[in-house]
């Protein structure tokens, strides 16, 4: 891709509570670009800074040092307007309670779009479509009480308030944490919807190394603050001396392959999607180990 990143990190520090005794550096110096359409993945052991990072791509934390360009917007200018970046960056926290306002969950849904004073008529479709993507029934759901809904519900809702704003790149802080499989399933599929069908960026933090490969087109690897490692799900997935050094898991099926290679079968660890490593356990168990057939005679 030629075109400029619709979001770019260039050497980002950040540091909490400095000069006091609870100084913390929780960026070291991150570097990290991702093009408009992209759906990326950010992931890293507990503490490697992906929190910190993301708020910084809508403002709600400025940069100390290094630069944020958002959309051609540079972040640490003093008279950068914060809500018009607001509007093309929206955020969805691990905790969907955090980010619901009112009692109606229609009403929860307009709540950014009045704000933007837009009329109640485009208010209105707003809230419609943003509903019907993520799987909620404009008509039976709109009048019904927020504090009433289930955790997958809530999450819903709030992804939804976030779509109604219309945004240029969605960021998912741990989107399917606390679902069960069902609504884990739907919302992965609605993410890639948005992500495929709407031509919208996606960046998600997550530690469901499934997920990950599921869904991204590049992953970035964060580690003690900074990125150590960047690249598509299958070179990712393929340095696993990397991913053990920071303590980072793998899909389950390269774990598989993994132990399998370690039991001297010939295997591509690359071949992190089931079908592939369905296909590459289906040919060992056809040739066996050394060559003899161990499958059935």
């Amino acid at each position: 891709m030629t075109s400029k990143p619709i979001l770019e990190i260039k050497d980002l520090h950040h540091t909490y509570m400095e000069k006091t005794p609870m100084e913390h550096q929780a960026l070291t110096g991150v570097n990290m670009a991702i093009q408009e359409g992209e759906c990326v993945a950010i992931i890293g052991h507990t503490g490697s800074g992906k929190s910190t990072l993301i708020q910084h791509f809508n403002g709600l934390l400025r940069p100390q040092k290094g630069k944020v360009v958002i959309n051609g917007q540079d972040m640490s200018e003093p008279k950068i307007d914060i809500r018009k970046v607001r509007r093309k960056v929206g955020i969805v926290f691990q905790n969907p309670e955090d980010q619901i306002f009112e009692q109606l969950i229609g009403d929860d849904i307009a709540f950014g779009p009045l704000k933007m004073g837009l009329p109640i008529e485009e208010v209105r479709d707003r809230v419609k479509w943003a509903m019907e993507i993520v799987g909620l029934s404009f008509e039976e759901l709109k009048d019904r009480l927020t504090y009433a809904l289930s955790g997958g519900q809530k999450r819903k809702v709030a992804l939804a308030g976030v779509l109604a704003l219309r945004p240029k790149v969605l960021v998912l802080d741990e989107p399917t944490a606390g679902l069960d499989p069902r609504s884990r399933i739907e919302l992965l599929s609605q993410i890639q919807l948005l992500n495929k069908k709407e031509n919208m960026t996606v960046v998600f933090v997550s530690h469901n190394m499934e997920e990950v490969a599921y869904l991204s087109d590049r992953v970035f690897v964060m580690a003690e603050g900074k990125t150590v490692l960047d690249g598509s799900p299958k070179e990712i997935f393929s340095n696993q001396n990397v991913l053990e050094q920071h303590n980072i898991g793998t899909p389950e099926t390269v774990e598989i392959l993994s132990g399998l290679k370690k039991e001297g079968y010939s295997v591509d660890l690359s071949a992190y999607e089931v079908k592939n490593a369905a296909a590459e356990i289906i040919s060992i168990l056809q040739s066996g180990k050394g060559g003899e057939s161990i499958g059935r005679t």
